[in-house]
């Protein structure tokens, strides 16, 4: 009897697997209409049977839709509330009505912690690393599905680190200084290769742990350190992949990097906030800085982050207050940024990073 109810269960999961996703239609053919569903109807569209579930999560599903321009890019946003745990919303920036919405089931074992990485690679985000005031620097990692919804224990670091800065290069995440542990090296770095699945660690003298702020431009990794031991003016560094090492970055360019900084189609903006509230743009030909407009201060709560969608600038600010900036067509009203606005939240939760996740 046993052996008989083992068969049917094997024979139901073949007839479930060789089933067509649409009646009557090659699978192909049917992936190319079910991919054109908007995202925000995916969770409906699993909803459909097992076997949709499982398509909609796979990676033919992810891949078709990059492929074809139709991903979907939505922002997620890791906070820390007014009880100092850490929590993450999601935004879809296409809605008819945006608002934050709460991403459920963060790991309880590091809600409290601080100086977490939170970094987007594919259509996984990733918590890494961290510490807390009786919990030293961890080397541990937790990846967030967003297809499936679902938290699970990722490879660790190769160095236990927090308060670090993380860029996603090359399809590899880099996990670039801050604190350690009292044997690591604080001039070091680690590098994540999905394929692998395992991070190899390096180290560079011009690397520091005091690292401000980080961003990607022309395929190259610059980070802003503050001032030196022997300087109080802002420097950068660069990492150059092809010969994987580190150098000082342009003084020009680090000399105007003085708050927060964003790329959009290959140029850098900062949120200067040192006088008023002005968006800056770095002419990388020129080498100078140029300012784009003024922000009004009553649409922001310091402090803020920023990230982009296509020729969208979000300024995200305490409790989620997200302010959005087209600079292709930036407009200006008394020498003010014409902007929008995103729905807010009644808490007061504090913005750690924000990242952009398509599928």
């Amino acid at each position: 009897m046993e052996r008989t109810q083992s068969g049917d269960a094997v024979s139901s999961q073949i007839q479930i697997a060789q089933s067509p996703l649409l009646c009557g239609l090659p699978d192909d053919v049917a992936l190319f209409c079910l991919a054109r569903v908007p995202r925000k109807y995916h969770a409906v569209l699993k909803c459909v049977s097992k076997r949709w579930r499982e398509f909609v999560c796979s990676e033919e599903w992810h891949s078709y839709r990059r492929k074809h321009n139709l991903d979907e890019t939505w922002i997620y946003a890791l906070c820390r509330d007014k009880f100092e745990q850490l929590c993450c919303y999601v935004l879809d920036p296409n809605a008819s009505r945006r608002c934050w919405k709460r991403v459920q089931d963060l790991p309880s074992c590091c809600l409290k912690r601080k100086g977490m990485g939170f970094e987007v690679l594919g259509k996984t985000v990733y918590l890494v690393g961290g510490c807390g005031w009786v919990e030293d620097a961890t080397n541990e990692i937790y990846c967030y599905d967003a297809s499936m919804n679902t938290w699970n224990e990722a490879a660790p670091l190769s160095t236990a680190r927090c308060f670090f800065a993380s860029e996603v290069l090359d399809n590899k995440i880099y996990a670039i200084g801050g604190l350690g542990s009292n044997s690591s090296d604080p001039h070091s770095w680690d590098t994540y290769d999905p394929h692998t699945n395992s991070w190899k660690s390096q180290s560079d003298p011009n690397v520091v742990p005091e690292i401000e702020d980080s961003i990607i431009l022309d395929g190259k990794i610059y980070i802003r350190c503050g001032s030196s031991s022997v300087s109080s003016h802002v420097y950068a560094v660069v990492y150059e992949p092809s010969s994987g090492t580190w150098q000082h970055a342009d003084a020009d360019m680090a000399s105007g990097w003085r708050g927060l900084a964003v790329v959009v189609d290959g140029t850098l903006y900062v949120l200067d906030q040192s006088s008023g509230t002005r968006l800056m743009m770095w002419l990388k030909d020129m080498k100078e800085w140029v300012a784009v407009g003024r922000l009004s201060p009553q649409l922001m709560r310091p402090p803020c982050r920023l990230v982009a969608i296509e020729k969208s600038i979000y300024v995200i600010g305490k409790g989620l207050s997200t302010v959005v900036l087209n600079v292709g067509d930036a407009g200006n009203v008394g020498g003010v940024m014409v902007s929008s606005s995103v729905t807010k939240l009644t808490s007061d939760d504090d913005v750690i990073s924000c990242k952009c996740l398509a599928i």
